[in-house]
């Protein structure tokens, strides 16, 4: 790696960290988002582009098939095993899948954008400065 590659700066977290708790991949402040899933459009310590990184729909799509798998074989599990009325599923899955979805779509949306900028990724046909 050269010695410029982002490997070789003091500070900063990894990706697990960073995509746990929203840290800036290169300064580590916690400066990522600027809601609860949408991305702050530069790092307000370090002044890093955050817009220039395009995580896409993939941690969605990931995200969506993961919850639904577990929300769906839990449900069917309480169901064969204890036989609730409906409304109690209802009161269980839909909030439980709404929290999920949401923590692990920051998570994943996170996880990737630091990925990105730790491998030096860029859209295919464009040229940074």
């Amino acid at each position: 790696m050269p010695s410029g590659s982002p490997e070789h700066e003091k500070g900063q977290p990894g990706i697990g960290q960073a995509a746990l708790f929203g840290l800036c991949p290169k300064c580590g402040s916690k400066t990522m988002f600027a809601g609860m899933l949408a991305f702050a459009d530069r790092c307000r310590v370090c002044s890093l582009d955050f817009s220039r990184f395009n995580v896409g729909d993939g941690p969605a799509a990931l995200v969506t098939l993961a919850v639904g798998t577990i929300t769906v074989a839990l449900a069917i599990w309480l169901q064969l095993s204890v036989e609730p009325p409906l409304w109690v599923h209802a009161v269980l899955w839909i909030p439980l899948t709404l929290v999920l979805v949401i923590g692990m779509l920051r998570v994943t949306k996170a996880g990737l954008l630091a990925s990105e900028y730790q491998n030096q990724a860029g859209e295919a046909g464009r040229i940074d400065p």
